[in-house]
């Protein structure tokens, strides 16, 4: 099969190629997915996940990537819940080689069926946004109806999912983002929005819940702008300063078949909609690795047609 692998951490995206593998073989409790449609993460060549395993050994060289969408083509020994020929998409373990490949092995669990009716591209791009956002809002920020809510980003991959499951739950909803992304964010669905160039964080009323997912100076003044017994949520790793009153969280998303499906559910009814920015081939997802102008929304890598 072919693959995109990355070979030296020191190398980064030098040491990524388009190599042919064998295709992988499923395990105990794993399928094996022809991969229709895979996804591009930017900073992943910088997540330890990418160059070793569990046990902190090299595995290198390794296929980055971990969205996908496709058809079950193999089942090992004790897998349930699943069968061959199904249409599948769903998340790899961090640990695992990802889906820029041809064929994957993952986990079944990490898997949830993809309705006939949603192509593989709008259901890879729904893993990892609508995984983070249902899981930030929900799990870790515990929202209610009639909550305030701070999403950072706004009109991004992450943010705009954010802000459409906020919305939906009843939420009101303050966007952040640079001048250009207004008239996204307000797509998306924002009831507020806040220039982070021009206008003042610090004069918003007070929220009951702040999605981060910029980190840095941001992500410290956004603290100051929550209620007391509110929640700061964040998927960038910032954790460094705590409030009085304010419980502070950052965590990583992790695959969730029921969610998924709630995802999925969402979409083909219209009330979620997807950010894809641009879709390439296989062959062409190392150039949009090393591209410096991405272009905004999700790359989708179209792995089969």
């Amino acid at each position: 099969m072919k693959a995109i692998v990355v070979t030296d951490q020191n190398a980064g995206l030098a040491g990524m190629k388009l190599v042919e593998l064998p295709e992988p073989v499923a395990a105990i409790n794993d399928v094996v997915v022809q991969v229709y449609a895979a996804s591009i993460t930017g900073d992943e060549l910088s997540w330890p996940s990418t160059w070793t395993d569990r046990a902190g050994r090299d595995r290198t060289p390794s296929i980055p990537g971990h969205e996908l969408a496709g058809v079950v083509t193999a089942i090992g020994y004790g897998t349930t819940g699943l069968s061959v020929g199904q249409r599948v998409f769903g998340l790899q373990d961090w640990y695992r080689n990802g889906s820029l490949a041809e064929f994957v092995a993952i986990e079944a669990r990490n898997l949830a069926p993809l309705p006939d009716d949603i192509d593989f591209n709008a259901g890879n791009a729904l893993v990892m946004p609508g995984l983070t956002a249902w899981q930030a809002l929900f799990d870790q920020g515990q929202l209610q109806v009639g909550q305030r809510i701070l999403v950072h980003g706004a009109a991004g991959i992450v943010g705009s999912m954010a802000v459409q499951l906020a919305r939906e739950a009843g939420a009101y909803v303050i966007g952040t983002g640079r001048a250009a992304h207004r008239e996204t964010a307000f797509a998306f669905g924002v009831n507020e929005f806040v220039d982070l160039d021009c206008d003042a964080l610090e004069n918003i009323d007070k929220v009951d819940l702040a999605l981060d997912i910029l980190g840095g100076d941001i992500a410290k003044r956004s603290l100051n702008v929550i209620r007391t017994g509110g929640r700061f949520v964040s998927v960038t790793g910032w954790n460094e300063e705590q409030v009085d009153g304010v419980q502070n969280t950052d965590f990583v998303v992790e695959a969730d078949r029921s969610q998924l499906i709630e995802i999925a559910k969402r979409f083909r009814e219209g009330r979620l909609k997807t950010n894809i920015g641009s879709i390439v081939t296989l062959e062409d997802a190392i150039a949009t690795y090393n591209s410096a102008d991405r272009v905004k929304g999700k790359t989708i890598v179209r792995v089969r047609p």
